[in-house]
């Protein structure tokens, strides 16, 4: 078994529960693993998608208060379809792109294991609740960003785990003070996960800053002034305060990508 083949494989498969399957075996065995030099061909469409949910513009996307079942519901299965597509984009980055060093598949492959970890805690309590993935609509940004630079490394740690994931960071302290308002055991519950899901992202989000900076410097870019280049070429999100400015830093954002972000 090679590592990248397997995480083609994974990325295709449409079943969330076996992705997040494979995903997490993957994850386990790759540092034993060969790495080829080379992505194999995609024999199928990637990634894979269930049927449901069905995706919808964000605009769209009905917004519901946490404060009832229902739309607690709602908002744990629209953060679960974040980390199913976070599953799906950190496998893509393992399978895609060619010429990195064997640190960088082992750290994408690493975090797909641990977005795959994320869903199934979400999809576990979405079950107590009476729901399951699928059951709401959903949008579809963070894969129409990885479409988008499918062609360009750099773009990709650029603009996707150190800006659309990173805007994580920012929001879930704020989700988590909603919850803690709802108090319920359910509620209390999101909050504990969220917990886990926020350490971890910003792990996940030194990673994509870790790589950004490396190609970076290996292809003399300037980090602050190729970013906003980027993010005009590509239209990314604008990102607005208020920051989560101690774990951006964690996650090692410096003192001028802050000043940039509030400017």
């Amino acid at each position: 078994m090679e590592l990248r083949e397997r995480a083609l494989q994974g990325l295709a498969l449409a079943d969330p529960a076996a992705k997040a399957a494979l995903t997490r075996e993957l994850a386990a065995a790759a540092p034993s693993l060969p790495i080829a030099a080379h992505a194999p061909n995609a024999d199928l469409p990637v990634p894979g998608r269930p049927a449901r949910p069905e995706l919808i513009h964000p605009a769209k996307v009905p917004r519901r208060s946490p404060s009832r079942p229902e739309g607690l519901a709602a908002l744990l299965h629209a953060i679960a379809h974040i980390e199913f597509n976070a599953i799906n984009l950190a496998l893509d980055a393992v399978w895609r792109f060619d010429g990195m060093p064997r640190e960088f598949y082992l750290d994408w492959v690493r975090v797909a294991g641990e977005e795959a970890y994320h869903f199934g805690l979400l999809r576990e309590h979405l079950a107590t609740l009476g729901h399951s993935y699928g059951d709401f609509a959903a949008h579809d940004g963070l894969w129409s960003m990885c479409e988008k630079t499918k062609d360009d490394v750099v773009a990709r740690m650029a603009l996707v785990p150190r800006t659309l994931e990173a805007r994580g960071l920012d929001a879930t302290p704020q989700i988590q003070a909603r919850l803690r308002q709802v108090g319920t055991p359910a509620a209390l519950r999101a909050v504990e996960i969220l917990d886990v899901i926020l350490r971890d992202e910003v792990g996940h989000v030194a990673i994509g800053n870790h790589w950004y900076k490396w190609l970076c410097e290996r292809e003399g870019l300037d980090p602050v002034r190729h970013y906003a280049a980027l993010v005009e070429r590509h239209a990314a999100p604008r990102l607005h305060p208020p920051f989560n400015e101690e774990a951006r830093r964690r996650a090692g954002f410096t003192d001028a990508e802050l000043d940039w972000l509030a400017r």
